[in-house]
Order: structure tokens, then C-alpha cells, then sequence
């Protein structure tokens, strides 16, 4: 199983941007350096806090890394038009030397859509019809077509991606709507951080029975979210969970599988918490009961020091990544 890192590449107001985008850069270039195998991004506008778009942040770190994959979970793609995201992506591809996984995803906020002009009950089917659109432009086909975007008369892109066919997308959803949108179009779900191991069970086998059903393989990646807390002990993990997860899930109960949860359940559930060792035995409970090919972990929280998200990732790459 591959271990990616999520980037939390959003600062607190008032904060060095320039400081905290070099201890960005120090994150990754650990990470690659340990082995992981990917560096994902969020993407949003309007935040609570210095948010650095994510294509742009993709497009900077290209050059400062060599082997790690770059990708958005997820990038807001109902929000744009496809043919300008199809030629940016292609470009960022080709920046990254076919390093490029789209993730993409609907939101959830509905002053981001109303920023845009977007109505946000159109949002479903936007994604739906964007992603084959980009993907056939990715291959070099000829598109003609009239929809929410606008119009496309024999469209060709001669400007193709490093990687053959485009870059994988892989696409986030909660519900069983969405995870079943995903299996349709043959794209990779890109499992969200929530949910016990029974809801997790009974969201891949959505996933792999909405494949078959539309007669697709199961040659996808398999890739899974987590929060994650890792420590030299359990008490320390515990410690360091107490203080900065409890905030993140207070954000989560919109959530139906948080609601009624409290951030102490949600944490035991959800997140990967503990030593190098129990959280092992967790990825590894992944992979054997879900077919889960790559866990991206999310690290760093608003206010937490430099030197403990290092420690975390330096515990994961020694400890877990070394010894697979």
C-alpha cells in the first residue's frame, strides 16, 4: 500500500505566507525524500484563512520535486469551464512530467457557486458531464458538443498530457449517489475521511458492484483519506489528538455520520491515530478488507508547530513506509 501526504496549504490570517510556503516545501521535500508517494492539495475559495490555490501551488512545486505524484482532493471542478481546466491540467502534467492526478468533487459550500454565478443545484450534473468532456479532449478526440458550459465545435487539443490518455481522476463523494457516479464514469473513488470500518465496507461494495454494473474492471486506484496523528507513543498521539482533531471534527457535523457522534468517537473511527505500529496495523486492516491501494494522510492542523508535522512525517517514512 502507497502512502500519500495531504497538504494543509491553508494559513492563518496575518501569518508569513512566504514562511509558511517554504515550511510547505520542507514538508514535501521530506515526504518524497521518505517515500511517499503523493502530495495532494484541497482547493476552496472565500476561506477562513490564506489559502493558497492549489493548480498554482501544483505548478510550484513540480520543479522542486522529482519522483512524488502531485494531485488536488479535490479540485472544484463544477466551478470552472472544463476546456480551460483540461488545457491546465495537460500543462501541469507536462510540468510535473506525467506526475498529475486530478481529484475532483462537487463542494459543498454554496457561496463558492454563488461567487461564480454557478447554480449550485447544477453542481452533480456539471461534474458528471465535465469529466468525460476533459477526458476525451485528453485523448486527443474531436468534441462537439452544447451544455452548461457553453459551446464546443470540432474542439481538438493539440497540447496533450505527459501522461497517455491524461492524467487519472479520481473523484470524491460521500453518498451513495456519488460513489456510484464515479464507479459509472470508470473513474477511481476517492474515499473522504470519515466513516468506521463498517460504513467503509458497505461504501466499496457500492463502488465495486456499480462497476461491474456497468460492465468497468476493478484496474482503478483505490485511494483512502484519513486524518492522521502519529507519535512516538500512544499517549502522545492521544495528547496531540485532543488538542488540534477536536476542532477539525467540530467542522464535520454537517456530516450525517457525525452528527451525533462525539469528536472523541469521530477521532477512534475515523482518524489514524497512535504509534507507527498500531497505525500500521490500521493501513494494513485497509488494504486486506477494502482493496485500498493508497491512504493519503492529512498531518498538519491550523497552529500546530513545524517541528511536530516533521516528526509525523520522519515516524511514518521510517517507521511504516521503510519497513513495507
Amino acid at each position: 500500500m502507497k502512502i500519500g501526504l495531504f497538504l494543509s496549504a491553508q494559513l492563518v490570517p496575518g501569518t508569513s505566507v512566504e514562511t509558511g510556503l517554504k515550511q510547505l516545501v520542507e514538508q514535501v521535500t521530506l515526504a518524497e525524500n521518505l517515500g511517499f508517494s503523493s502530495v495532494f492539495l484541497g482547493h476552496h475559495y472565500l476561506a477562513h484563512s490564506q489559502f493558497l490555490q492549489p493548480l498554482s501551488l501544483i505548478n510550484y512545486l513540480a520543479p522542486l520535486t522529482k519522483t512524488i505524484r502531485l494531485g488536488f482532493g479535490v479540485y472544484l471542478l463544477p466551478l470552472h469551464n472544463p476546456l480551460a481546466l483540461a488545457e491546465e491540467f495537460a500543462t501541469a502534467d507536462i510540468l510535473s512530467n506525467g506526475r498529475l492526478t486530478v481529484g475532483v468533487g462537487s463542494g459543498y459550500r454554496k457561496s463558492e457557486y454563488a461567487a461564480f454565478g454557478i447554480p449550485y443545484e447544477e453542481r452533480f450534473k456539471r461534474l458528471a458531464e465535465y469529466v468525460p468532456l476533459m477526458q476525451k479532449l485528453w485523448r486527443g478526440e474531436e468534441v462537439t458538443t452544447e451544455c452548461y458550459f457553453g459551446r464546443l465545435s470540432d474542439a481538438k487539443l493539440h497540447l496533450r498530457p505527459a501522461q497517455k490518455g491524461g492524467p487519472p481522476i479520481w473523484m470524491g463523494a460521500f453518498g451513495p449517489v456519488g460513489i456510484r457516479r464515479a464507479a459509472a464514469l470508470n473513474t477511481a473513488w476517492l474515499a473522504p475521511p470519515d466513516g468506521n470500518r463498517q460504513a467503509l465496507q458497505e461504501r466499496y461494495a457500492i463502488y465495486r458492484a456499480t462497476l461491474e454494473k456497468h460492465g468497468h474492471g476493478e484496474e482503478l486506484d483505490f485511494p483512502l483519506m484519513r486524518e492522521a496523528v502519529v507519535a512516538t507513543t500512544a499517549e502522545a498521539a492521544e495528547l496531540q489528538a485532543a488538542q488540534y482533531l477536536a476542532k477539525q471534527y467540530a467542522q464535520y457535523k454537517s456530516w450525517d455520520a457525525a452528527q451525533d457522534a462525539s469528536a472523541q468517537q469521530l477521532q477512534d473511527e475515523f482518524a489514524l491515530v497512535g504509534t507507527p505500529d498500531a497505525v500500521a496495523e490500521k493501513l494494513e486492516w485497509y488494504g486486506d478488507a477494502l482493496g485500498v491501494t493508497e491512504v493519503i494522510m492529512r498531518l498538519q492542523w491550523l497552529d500546530m508547530e513545524q517541528a511536530a508535522v516533521l516528526d509525523s512525517i520522519r515516524l511514518i517514512g521510517e517507521r511504516i513506509i521503510a519497513k513495507k
